[in-house]
């Protein structure tokens, strides 16, 4: 007997049978079986209690007589048919935290590439130039992460680890953190916060509060040599704003792994700004994707059953 589902899907280039794979090796205990056409779906879930995958169809949930965990392999879960899965009784997890690692490693990499001006001496590189330049340090500078979930939390510890004051940004200032000081989205608290930031880090989910949050106002309160770094969603920056900031030096440099509009236009600026850089929302991505998500789904069945 089928014990948990995984329904086949595509997520940051990867496997879902290397998924079933890893779920059968953690938990040998269960029957883990992988559903790749809508046949097997229908016949595996008949029987099975969990199921784990990007999305489910409304209609099997409905089909599903034994169905009572999905756990989802992406953070969100907006994009499930959440009103069908509370109708039966179908408890929800997410993968949230699987990103947390590989994320924070990748903001630091784009911080000290401008903060050691590794852009330079791969500039001068290419015109094959032996020239010194003057560079700076991580250690003592100020950075507002704003968005304290799973990502925006770890992102803060490893900046901790390096030395630097942080300011982290969450709706609800009063639950704390590991920053040195925790605001919210108060426009007077988070403007004095942008006018102390060396490197502001947007790690939060795109809502009304936070869509275009970081417009040209915003951007005109950051230092001229403060870097930008964006691993929440493009619609957080008013693009034109950065543009702006970007070629006109009111900025030192932007960090984009998503844009607005994503994929970024051949035609956009951004490509040819040499004080931005850019990753195809690219940071998601990790080897450990799928043993990340099994120990969430051991945690989920030691919750739910």
């Amino acid at each position: 007997m089928t014990d948990i589902v995984v329904l086949d899907h595509k997520i940051h280039g990867l496997s879902a049978a290397d998924y079933a794979d890893t779920l059968q090796s953690q938990l040998p205990e269960y029957e883990v079986q992988l559903a790749k056409t809508p046949t097997e779906k229908t016949e595996l879930l008949a029987e099975a209690k969990i199921a784990t995958g990007y999305t489910i169809d409304p209609e099997l949930v409905e089909e599903s007589e034994a169905l009572s965990l999905f756990i989802c392999t992406f953070a969100g879960t907006g994009h499930l048919p959440l009103d069908m899965l509370e109708k039966h009784d179908v408890a929800i997890e997410n993968a949230s935290g699987v990103h947390g690692p590989n994320i924070a490693e990748q903001v630091l990499g784009y911080i000290l590439t401008f903060v050691c001006r590794l852009d330079k001496a791969w500039q001068q590189k290419q015109q094959a130039e032996w020239n010194h330049y003057q560079t700076g340090e991580l250690k003592g500078s100020t950075a507002t992460v704003i968005g304290l979930g799973s990502i925006g939390r770890t992102i803060v510890n490893r900046l901790n680890a390096f030395d630097v004051s942080t300011i982290g940004v969450r709706y609800t200032p009063s639950k704390g953190g590991s920053a040195d000081q925790i605001i919210g989205f108060d426009k007077a608290d988070l403007n004095d916060a942008l006018v102390r930031t060396d490197h502001l880090i947007l790690a939060c989910p795109l809502t009304e509060t936070t869509r275009g949050l970081i417009d040209e106002e915003a951007l005109t309160l950051l230092p001229t040599d403060a870097t930008v770094t964006n691993i929440a969603r493009g619609e957080v920056i008013e693009t034109d704003a950065l543009v702006d900031a970007l070629q006109t030096n009111k900025l030192r440099g932007a960090a984009l792994d998503v844009t607005d509009p994503e994929p970024l236009p051949s035609e956009s600026p951004l490509w040819e700004l040499q004080n931005c850089q850019i990753t195809p929302h690219n940071a998601g991505h990790t080897p450990y994707y799928w043993d990340r998500c099994a120990n969430i789904v051991s945690d989920a069945i030691a919750t739910h059953t």
